[in-house]
């Protein structure tokens, strides 16, 4: 029997294949990009704000979710999260106990978000786009920027543990240790830099790391120089002035209690 007897013929689209996730039918979007000319983040961030609102307002039930290398992306940015403030913790607990003080720890560490600061500012004048190895960069960053923080501090404690006073004893820390901090993190920048510099496709995986150290250590360093002692030259204000106050609440007379409605002898006792 010929097929137009049997059944009417249109033409038209179909699927060649339903696919399906957890039994619900799924249709997979994928895309590659030109480094040169697009950036995966913002396009995902143009989607999301231009056209994903429109399609689920339109289609009820429909969900959109990410997948391939955006979604590897997401899981490594968010176990980075959770590495970096473990890291934090623990390198907080060392200093703590080396310092035995809770505040110290947090003047050695001041100088992290600094150092991120010039990492960001290392991209964009090397021209790149930030990547989960910049990340990755900015982490390891974390730990390096505290050295010269670090040494610093201890010799700032030193001074005034050998009788100097405060002030005079953070100066002689900055005159004293201002050539190793800086000649440290000026030589690890120059270290870097071959890696900073390098054109070939093979070592474009590790330059933004590279750019994160370096840019990040020498940027912090020469913020840090400015910011630890004052940071110091406050907190030790701050701890002066709060012993001032408890001391002065400790000294202080406690009041005379009158009673009320008792005779008008009370009250002139009460006054002298």
């Amino acid at each position: 029997m010929p097929l137009a007897h049997a059944a009417r013929v249109t033409r038209g689209r179909a699927y060649t294949a339903i696919d399906r996730t957890d039994g619900r039918r799924s249709i997979v979007v994928t895309a590659d990009l030109s480094s040169s000319s697009a950036n995966a983040n913002s396009i995902l961030s143009e989607i999301r704000k231009r056209e994903l609102p429109p399609l689920l307002a339109d289609v009820p039930g429909l969900q959109v979710a990410l997948g391939g290398e955006m979604a590897r992306q997401v899981e490594a940015l968010s176990s980075l999260a959770v590495g970096f403030f473990l890291a934090h913790i623990v390198m907080f607990a060392i200093l703590a106990i080396a310092f035995r003080s809770y505040l110290q720890p947090l003047l050695v560490m001041s100088a992290i978000p600094f150092g991120m600061v010039g990492a960001v500012w290392g991209h964009v004048v090397m021209g790149y786009e930030l990547s989960l190895v910049s990340v990755m960069g900015v982490v390891a960053l974390s730990g390096v920027v505290c050295n010269d923080s670090l040494i610093l501090i201890v010799t700032v404690n030193r001074n005034r543990e050998s009788g100097m006073g405060l002030l005079d004893a953070v100066i002689a820390a900055c005159r004293r240790r201002f050539r190793p901090i800086f000649l440290t993190s000026v030589t690890t920048f120059f270290g870097l830099a071959p890696i900073i510099l390098e054109t070939s496709v093979q070592a474009r995986f590790l330059i933004p790391m590279a750019i994160s150290l370096g840019f990040g250590i020498l940027f912090a360093t020469l913020i840090m120089l400015l910011i630890v002692p004052c940071n110091f030259l406050i907190l030790e204000d701050a701890r002066e002035y709060a012993a001032r106050l408890l001391a002065g609440s400790r000294n202080r007379p406690a009041a005379a209690t009158v009673p009320i409605g008792g005779p008008a002898e009370t009250y002139a006792d009460a006054a002298e």
